[in-house]
């Protein structure tokens, strides 16, 4: 029996076509996520279609104890994991000042806390495994400071820095770490950070999530360093490293800025 690959973030957008892809290569699959509801279809759904054991745990992952309780669960179950995949994420847009601190401290649990905190409990659990993999979720916007998406853009950064020294530590064992730096997603993303007058504009150039899961996938078990689908993509990031910070922090923040 294949082991398992555990999927944050997992009931839809990009979690949910990894997970998919995962399953058709014959991966069994732990499937976390708020939504109980969509857990559920989703489990069976792919369960019946590609012949794979599914089993999930609804749960808000941006609780402090969320990283402890995925744990736990899969400890006293006995899943084998060999594929740990941190997608689970959101964005929040407005100025710094102006957003609820709280909701932005739920966005930083989300994205950075209960990453690094599964990841550290994960390793031992991965290391049983004759090949193990991890592949965390970062972005594109983690390469500059981003005005309007500030603390959005700084919790990617850390993802997107984490993941390459931690891919560095572990090269000598038998866990491959890879980054996953999409850039912008068709998915929910920006109504629920609430960029909606960029709805449109955003369309022209997004992905769909399953076109970056197989590309996310596929790279991962190429054990690249850091997989970032789409050659506008690549061009951007190139741009960011060669342009001076403060023209792309200008241009950055002139597309995102505020609609009185």
């Amino acid at each position: 029996m294949m082991s398992y690959a555990l999927v944050t973030g997992s009931s839809k957008g990009i979690g949910k076509a990894i997970a998919e892809c995962l399953a058709k290569r014959k991966y069994n699959l732990l499937l976390v996520a708020r939504s109980e509801k969509l857990l559920q279809g989703l489990a069976a759904e792919i369960s019946q279609r590609y012949e794979v054991d599914v089993k999930w745990l609804a749960l808000d992952l941006s609780e402090l104890t969320a990283a402890t309780e995925v744990k736990n669960w899969v400890s006293q179950n006995n899943f084998p994991v060999s594929i740990l995949i941190n997608n689970a994420g959101y964005g929040l847009w407005g100025n710094f000042h102006e957003l609820p601190l709280e909701d932005q401290n739920n966005m930083l649990r989300l994205n950075v806390f209960t990453l690094v905190n599964l990841t550290y409990l994960m390793i031992p659990e991965l290391m049983l495994q004759p090949k193990s993999y991890i592949l965390n979720t970062g972005s594109l916007a983690g390469y500059q400071a981003m005005a309007t998406l500030n603390l959005y853009a700084a919790s990617k950064a850390l993802v997107n820095t984490f993941t390459r020294g931690l891919r560095y530590e572990l090269k000598d064992t038998n866990i491959s770490v890879s980054l996953l730096s999409p850039g912008s997603v068709r998915t929910n993303f920006m109504n629920r950070a609430g960029i909606h007058h960029l709805q449109k504009m955003s369309e022209k150039v997004s992905m769909d999530p399953e076109e970056i899961a197989a590309i996310a996938v596929k790279g991962m078990f190429a054990e690249k360093t850091e997989i970032m689908p789409g050659f506008v993509n690549r061009f951007s990031a190139a741009m960011v490293k060669i342009l001076p910070k403060s023209l792309i922090e200008t241009v950055v923040a002139s597309t995102y800025k505020k609609k009185s």
